[in-house]
């Protein structure tokens, strides 16, 4: 984004908050749970899905895992997410391959 010649880059928090927007948009249940850091992700229980964040894992451990979950039940192509986000769910499933 660019105001007066200043790009504003988004942080990884405000990265990671967009992409918990775009899964309970989706009807996606996000818990935050002590998981021992680096744990959490997608799963589905009685037929519900549910984010399982770990409050012990980093920002950036969590927004990559949260990316995954995005773009596996998310059709980015038709919803509107916003460039930098769009950019690091796209970089996260290339590192996952």
């Amino acid at each position: 984004m660019n105001c007066g010649g200043a790009t504003l880059k988004m942080n990884k928090q405000q990265i990671l908050e967009e992409l918990l927007a775009l899964l309970e948009g989706q009807g996606v249940e996000v818990r935050n749970e002590p998981l021992g850091g680096g744990g959490g992700g997608l799963c589905s229980v009685k037929g519900k899905k549910i984010f399982f964040l770990d409050t012990q894992a980093t920002t950036a451990e969590t927004a990559h895992l949260c990316a995954k979950a995005v773009a596996d039940i998310v059709d980015i192509s038709g919803v509107y997410v916003k460039p930098q986000v769009r950019d690091f769910i796209e970089d996260s499933a290339d590192r996952q391959e």
